[in-house]
């Protein structure tokens, strides 16, 4: 189990990674730098990563709240 500051960090990372893929697709596409697909999948890939642990972890710990 970790702490409640790492969660709260995980999770605020979480939901920060969206917008910025957001925000680097668009700016890669419009000055047409390489890898751009290759960049934001690898991005998205790795905020689902930390979204499924932090659901998880959300799950643990309200079973170990009750």
């Amino acid at each position: 189990m970790i702490d409640n500051k790492t969660y709260d960090r995980l999770k605020t990372a979480a939901l920060l990674v969206a917008p910025v893929i957001v925000f680097i697709s668009s700016v890669c596409s419009i000055w047409e730098i390489p890898y751009t697909a290759q960049i934001t999948a690898t991005l998205a890939a790795l905020d689902t990563l930390i979204g499924a642990a932090v659901a998880i972890l959300k799950k643990q710990y309200d079973a170990e709240a009750k």
